[in-house]
């Protein structure tokens, strides 16, 4: 093995690099100097709730694509081939059932937070339960998205790692904090871009290199790196059909049905038919997006074959190889390397920012605004801001204690990605079963939470008894949604050899890490269901209106009326805010949202009270949502 092969950048790369960086910089100063210049929480936090479909979308696709995603897709096809193209069949359900279930909803109830809604449902316990393990899973991840792609480039090109990791923290930082979740969303769709042009150009100029797409498709073809659909059902094979497009249906629903980053913008959207169409034009993107991924790990396989840069020691990991790669097709095209870092940076751009503003949201919503309720408008957008600052500067403190972790690196992916799956069960357990009370929703997350630790951990230490340590990002990041799956699980699979297929609590250790977020959102739903029962199922007059969706009613259509309208759960109870937790601060907000806001609110509220009785009266054959979830919150 030789010593790593180190590339450098040449004046142009630096230039367009440093371009990416101010480009950010200037979106985000040109919201905090026009508009309503950031004076209101609702224009910091949620874009005053004006944005339309594409940048919604585009917004939505760069948080989903990050830096993990562009490094470790192409790797994942070099060394196992296309068959981890078959992720691209759980898009279709895992951006559907968000569309027509969870944004409705959520939309509905006039959130700013995604968190408020466990308070609605259950109480306020659930509530900063479900906040306090968001914050830990984001924190702990915020770091590390920042620092990978920093110590890969370090490693290939000697750019100097701590100035990668601090201009990309504060450039995030100043542009989250001045321009809000407008500027957010605004250098999202620019850095989309730039990561769509990035890839376009390493597989045009590879494709060239290599001899034609002809010449690459044949060599990959000899290579066996197309693969056929396998339909092994076994959950402990790493990727299947079945844990790649059923598998990735719960990890779809984890990032884009209930995560925060990602409720956050459907929130900001003008209307919520706008919020919805987001959903169905982020899913042809997400395609494009999995497919220049798998395009690119092909051009690597014709061009270095079985005889791989890792192999021969140009480089250490995987994750570096794509650098490599990059470097060497590049080698005498100044700038296009620049543009490639450039796309790189641009995924940690867009996912820490998306972390920055949702953090500082479910902070202020869930953790401050409920004990601060007379606090007035321009002190509570201040400390939003500052909060946003804050979890900047934590960013970067993460990002050195990961480069202090070495090896353990993995098992903050590992973290980070277990979190997710019993997050999605609490939110499904709440929306879909009218009976489940808060004790069971507290069990439930509980229950979720140590069967996701129990696995995760207990697969990592298993591995570290069988094998050797395994260095640092040892095997392939795997790029799951908005990172929401583990790395380190998919790195520790990785390591078997073919060994006699293990059984009992072994066999749940080797489970598929695609499978992790069913498996553990399931936990939470089936145990939470148990100690409801237990304890005494909720009743219909103590839901909240709106918090249900009557996904058993509509199922269950060949059952008579009277069952199905107890499945649903339907309340004629009018949906009265708790006003110690909320009611001063919705006044702040609504003079905050405008005349036009004001207006459609005076009206729902006068028609809140005309149709009370007619509510009242009127059977819900079918429980359509319109009649579960009122028009507004406020």
């Amino acid at each position: 093995m030789g010593d790593v092969v180190q590339m450098h950048f040449t004046t142009p790369d630096y230039v367009i690099f440093a371009l990416l960086l101010v480009a950010s910089t200037c979106i985000g100063l040109f919201y905090a100097l026009s508009g309503g210049r950031q004076r209101t929480t609702q224009e910091f936090l949620l874009a005053d709730r004006s944005m339309s479909c594409l940048p919604v979308s585009l917004s939505l696709l760069a948080t989903f694509q990050s830096a993990v995603a562009i490094l470790g897709a192409p790797s994942e096809i070099y060394t196992y081939g296309t068959q981890y193209w078959f992720l691209g069949v759980s898009y279709f359900l895992g951006l559907l059932i968000p569309a027509h279930i969870f944004i409705p909803v959520f939309y509905r109830l006039r959130l700013s937070s995604a968190y408020e809604y466990l308070e609605l449902r259950f109480n306020k316990t659930v509530r900063i339960m479900g906040t306090v393990t968001f914050i830990f899973q984001m924190v702990i991840y915020m770091g590390v998205v920042l620092y990978a792609p920093a110590l890969a480039l370090n490693a290939v090109t000697g750019f100097d790692l701590w100035g990668a990791v601090l201009a990309m923290g504060l450039v995030c930082t100043l542009y989250t904090t001045l321009g809000g979740l407008k500027a957010v969303i605004w250098t999202d769709v620019f850095q989309t871009i730039v990561m769509f042009a990035g890839q376009l150009a390493v597989i045009v100029v590879g494709t060239h290199q290599a001899g034609g797409i002809g010449e690459v498709w044949r060599k990959s073809m000899n290579g066996s790196r197309i693969a056929s659909l396998d339909l092994n059902p076994d959950p402990t094979e790493r990727h299947t059909f079945w844990t790649l497009g059923v598998g990735g249906v719960f990890l779809m629903l984890a990032l884009y049905g209930v995560n925060q980053a990602q409720v956050q913008r459907y929130l900001s959207s003008r209307t919520e038919k706008e919020a919805i169409m987001s959903c169905y034009v982020v899913f042809p993107c997400q395609q494009v997006v999995l497919c220049l991924g798998c395009l690119m790990g092909l051009v690597m396989f014709a061009r270095y074959g079985e005889d791989s840069p890792l192999d021969k020691g140009f480089v250490k990991t995987n994750d570096q190889m794509v650098l490599y790669f990059v470097m060497d097709v590049f080698k005498d095209l100044p700038g296009l390397p620049g543009l490639f870092v450039a796309c790189l940076f641009s995924g940690a751009l867009s996912t820490i920012s998306s972390a920055f503003n949702s953090l500082a949201t479910v902070t202020m919503e869930d953790l401050i605004k409920p004990y601060c309720p007379a606090m007035t408008e321009a002190k509570a957008t201040l400390l939003s801001k500052g909060l946003a600052l804050a979890y900047g500067l934590v960013c970067l403190a993460m990002a050195y204690i990961a480069s202090l972790m070495g090896s353990v690196l993995q098992a903050a992916f590992s973290i980070f990605g277990m979190v997710g799956g019993p997050l999605l069960g609490l939110f499904c357990l709440g929306m879909f079963f009218p009976w489940a009370n808060s004790i069971g929703a507290i069990v439930g997350l509980v229950a979720g939470l140590v069967m996701a630790f129990w696995i995760g951990i207990g697969n990592f230490m298993s591995r570290m008894a069988a094998a050797t340590p395994l260095p640092f990002m040892n095997a392939t990041a795997i790029p799951m949604p908005a990172n929401m799956t583990s790395t380190v699980l998919s790195t520790l699979i990785d390591s078997v050899t073919s060994k006699p297929r293990p059984t009992g609590v072994q066999a749940l250790y080797n489970l598929s890490y695609l499978w992790y977020s069913a498996h553990n959102s399931t936990t939470v739903v089936l145990v939470g269901l148990i100690v409801s029962l237990l304890t005494g199922p909720m009743k219909e007059k103590d839901l909240t209106p709106g918090t249900v969706y009557p996904v058993l009613g509509n199922l269950l259509f060949f059952l008579p009326e009277r069952y199905r309208e107890k499945l649903c759960c339907v309340t004629p109870l009018p949906y009265k805010p708790k006003p110690i937790d909320t009611q001063p601060y919705q006044m702040a907000q609504k003079e905050s949202n405008g005349p036009t806001q004001i207006k459609e609110e005076e009206k729902t509220e006068g028609r809140d009270e005309e149709e009370g009785d007619e509510e009242r009266a009127t059977p819900h054959p079918s429980c359509p949502l319109g009649h579960t979830v009122l028009e507004t919150a406020l």
